[in-house]
């Protein structure tokens, strides 16, 4: 009988050597279900604006994990007690929290899936690998949900400065190249600790909170929330809202038979059963592009030129715009798009459009970062700081556009 090492250690650009900590990790890190994350493109359509921003989920799992290592020797080392049962199940739900991700992240939630948030597929997947591996996730599954008894455990997965944030921001900051996102976590993490059964952070590791709040938002505007990337996933999420629309009505189409599935049928929370997880288990970004490429020729006018945007980075204008003044500014780019192209009221939806953006880096209705003072008060983080600026933080910050076809050849 073979036997294989399962005590790997990966070499990783930001943080150097990735250890997996046992075999139960590596057998999940192994699984078909896991393995897709390398085909899904960690910030979806960025690269259009930021060519290195190529990297996957997988990459982005893998260095949670690490985060979560990091934090849980740091918490030992200040006499938190945490079980080898809890460490395990912390390690497998921060690794299998973005399992839920479809092609392109969320532009998939409100077009080939219905109304399924991404961490709602992310259970059915745990679920279904609890099944598989005898039950060994039941622990991690239940902390995830937030049904465990200890709650700074699900903090440390889920929360507004979790390990999930930890990474994704140096991470998305390395790759994009914007080095505002470049958050000290090493140092935050050397912060924390657990007081009254909440996280904290220690009060000596408060600018490093303010440096983590100040670059989410500004990783928020030059990245996640850049005007090219959003219009770019708002066209994506058109295509295949013309695809469903076009197969439900017969035509066919050519793309992967995962694919397929999710435009013939319709698929929300209650039909999410064993087939369409299986279906959405095997769909990743090269079904999209696969089909985005074959459908730039399509005789359909519409699905055809949407696509050719996205493959050959034609992309719509985006005009910020007043909020009250969006709606004259639709009408008036409606109706100059239309004397070219001669569409109905639905169709003309497809080439011009509005929609809204909003920023907010610290969200003061949500679970607060709390801040652990030298006299052993837990304070809020906007109370705790002496910079005023970080209050104006937590307002959100909308931002109206309208969006329409730079030229269209007939």
């Amino acid at each position: 009988m073979i036997t294989y090492n399962k005590l790997k250690i990966l070499n990783d650009p930001i943080y150097g050597f990735i250890s997996i900590p046992n075999s139960l990790l590596y057998d999940l890190i192994e699984h078909p279900y896991f393995q897709r994350l390398r085909r899904i493109n960690q910030m979806g359509l960025s690269y259009l604006v930021y060519p290195g921003a190529t990297h996957t989920r997988f990459h982005h799992a893998l260095g949670c994990m690490h985060m979560m290592q990091k934090a849980v020797q740091v918490l030992k080392s200040k006499n938190v007690e945490i079980s080898q049962e809890e460490e395990n199940a912390l390690y497998i739900a921060i690794l299998l929290h973005d399992i839920g991700h479809g092609p392109f992240s969320h532009a998939m939630e409100n077009s080939i899936v219905e109304n399924v948030h991404h961490e709602e597929i992310s259970l059915f997947f745990m679920n279904a690998l609890n099944e598989e591996f005898n039950g060994q996730l039941s622990l991690a599954i239940e902390i995830f949900k937030g049904n465990y008894h200890r709650k700074f455990l699900l903090q440390l997965i889920s929360s507004q400065m979790d390990m999930d944030r930890m990474d994704y921001l140096k991470r998305d900051s390395f790759y994009s190249g914007v080095a505002e996102g470049n958050i000290n976590s090493e140092r935050l993490i050397q912060m924390i600790n657990v007081h009254d059964d909440y996280l904290v952070v220690e009060e000596k590791g408060i600018y490093s909170v303010e440096k983590f709040l100040v670059g989410r938002r500004l990783m928020y505007w030059q990245c996640y929330l850049h005007k090219t990337s959003v219009v770019a996933e708002i066209i994506l999420t058109k295509i295949l809202k013309r695809a469903k629309e076009l197969v439900q009505n017969g035509t066919d189409l050519w793309c992967s038979d995962a694919l397929n599935f999710f435009l013939v049928n319709h698929v929300d929370k209650a039909d999410f059963d064993k087939e369409a997880l299986k279906k959405f288990a095997l769909l990743d970004d090269s079904d999209i592009i696969g089909a985005l490429k074959n459908w730039q020729f399509h005789d359909d006018f519409i699905l055809s030129t949407l696509s050719n945007s996205i493959i050959n980075r034609n992309l719509f204008h985006i005009l910020n715009v007043e909020e009250d003044k969006q709606d004259d500014v639709l009408k008036f780019y409606k109706d100059q798009i239309n004397v070219q192209l001669q569409l109905n009221s639905q169709e003309l939806e497809y080439f011009v459009f509005g929609g809204m953006m909003k920023n907010k880096a610290y969200d003061k209705n949500a679970e607060p970062i709390r801040i652990l003072t030298k006299n052993k008060e837990i304070i809020d983080v906007l109370q705790a700081s002496d910079q005023s600026n970080l209050a104006a933080l937590s307002v959100p910050v909308k931002k109206y556009f309208v969006c329409y076809p730079k030229n269209i050849t007939l």
